[in-house]
């Protein structure tokens, strides 16, 4: 049986993306990253110095917040203070995780990078927008210290996106929206490097069980999701 699509798209197409560079005025990156209809705004913020942990290393850190807006969904969610939900944890610390892969932090120095992500509305995939629309911001901010002259040379290594790969009815769908997350029996989140290496894979067999061929066509079709996606990064920031 084929799946489908709600809004008509092709098994292996990627919903509209794009990045709207310096949205806000005073972050050192910002990006509005649209991925259909799920909408992130994504900052970077630069401070000197670095965790206690960190100290005297010569190496530089960045970490992430990521918030769901109370207006974002169909029903008002209440606002995360110092009590976070481990969702909110684990998709901050996924952030921070992927981004932290693009730069080289000895080169960065000792600075600390805070990437938030607030999700102003969502419809599923509000983690991997938050990478790949963090990525674009990052590089912003990485240019607003060598404009400075903070730095003489650029810390980042290599370009990083995610996005989220279902089984539906045993085939693979990319780029799901809500609909399809909620019908979906195998859920997978992918970061991958512009060098089609992998950062991290997350899947959960919602219902049932996943095949090893399963898994590997919905490797494939995220390698070719992430491309276009790291496309649209580059093309954003030329």
């Amino acid at each position: 049986m084929v799946w489908s699509r709600p809004d008509g798209r092709q098994a292996a197409q990627l919903r509209p993306i794009s990045f709207q560079r310096h949205f806000t005025r005073f972050a050192a990156g910002s990006v509005l990253a649209k991925s259909g209809e799920t909408q992130v705004l994504c900052t970077v913020s630069i401070q000197p110095g670095v965790p206690r942990f960190l100290k005297d290393s010569g190496q530089g850190w960045l970490t992430a917040e990521y918030r769901m807006l109370p207006g974002a969904t169909p029903e008002r969610q209440a606002r995360e203070y110092l009590r976070l939900s481990g969702r909110t944890q684990e998709i901050q610390r996924l952030i921070g995780r992927s981004l932290r892969a693009a730069l080289d932090l000895t080169a960065l120095g000792e600075y600390t990078l805070t990437v938030d992500a607030d999700v102003l509305q969502a419809d599923a995939g509000t983690r991997t927008t938050a990478i790949t629309g963090g990525y674009v911001a990052l590089v912003d901010a990485i240019g607003t210290l060598l404009a400075a002259g903070d730095l003489s040379q650029s810390p980042l290594r290599r370009a990083v996106a995610a996005v989220s790969v279902g089984l539906i009815d045993g085939n693979p769908y990319l780029d799901l929206n809500y609909p399809e997350d909620v019908a979906a029996s195998v859920d997978l989140n992918v970061v991958m490097t512009d060098n089609a290496e992998l950062l991290e894979v997350q899947g959960t067999a919602e219902s049932g069980t996943l095949t090893r061929s399963q898994l590997n066509a919905m490797l494939d079709q995220a390698e070719v999701g992430i491309a276009a996606l790291m496309a649209a990064q580059q093309q954003a920031l030329s």
